[in-house]
């Protein structure tokens, strides 16, 4: 797979978070990780389904949702993990940069939210319908969106563990509001981090034959609709 690889600063606001792009040449969509509750880009979960979307030609950007200096406060405090305003503006702030950015512009661009990244990812797709395409959540926490759920249109596939009791109920909550198609997969014996032999292989494989189904390029006009700021608020 021929694919162009970067490790740079992505500004979101008043920062510049860290993130690792890698977008095949022939790939038609790009996914953003949206990760939450004390993870990062470093994620191996999340790495492992970057990892499969590359074997079927999608690109990927996992990004820091933090400061260095935030995580740090927040390993000790838990004060910005669901703070889903802040993760939401910064994961829309890199929508938009994707958008216009050289490598990653005329994709389709899909969210992969996990834990509280989830709530963030689905206030993304309202404020941005024309460039986020589908969204995945893996064990997240859709229902802390809220209100903002039904101005969800797009495709949108909800995966959790079978074990993972609560999560499983915020779920079918959660996928009663949406606005648009949803899907609820549940992953059978599989506990809230997918540990289970082979239950994060599913987890890769189901997201992935979701954004291959719905991610499509789009064209690069100087600018496009959605690109504003007239996003949902989560406060």
């Amino acid at each position: 797979m021929k694919a162009v690889q970067e490790l740079r600063p992505i500004p979101a606001g008043p920062v510049s978070l860290e993130a690792d792009i890698t977008v095949p040449e022939t790939s038609p969509g790009i996914v953003l990780f949206a990760h939450g509750s004390g993870s990062s880009r470093l994620s191996p979960r999340n790495r492992a389904v970057a990892h499969q979307l590359h074997t079927a030609e999608l690109g990927t950007v996992l990004v820091d949702l933090l400061t260095q200096n935030e995580a740090r406060r927040d390993a000790v405090t838990a004060e910005f993990r669901f703070n889903i305003g802040l993760l939401a503006d910064r994961l829309t702030a890199i929508t938009d940069w994707l958008a216009e950015h050289d490598t990653t512009s005329g994709r389709g661009i899909g969210l992969f939210g996990a834990s509280t990244g989830a709530a963030a990812a689905l206030f993304t797709a309202a404020a941005r319908p024309v460039w986020v395409q589908a969204v995945v959540s893996r064990g997240g926490r859709p229902d802390l969106a809220g209100d903002v759920l039904r101005l969800v249109h797009q495709p949108t596939l909800l995966i959790v563990g079978e074990r993972d009791h609560d999560v499983l109920d915020f779920n079918n909550l959660a996928m009663a509001k949406l606005g648009g198609p949803s899907r609820l997969e549940i992953v059978p014996r599989a506990t809230h981090l997918f540990e289970e032999p082979g239950a994060l292989d599913l987890v890769a494989k189901l997201a992935t034959d979701w954004f291959v189904q719905h991610l499509k390029p789009l064209p690069r006009p100087e600018h496009q609709p959605g690109s504003t700021n007239d996003k949902p608020t989560a406060r």
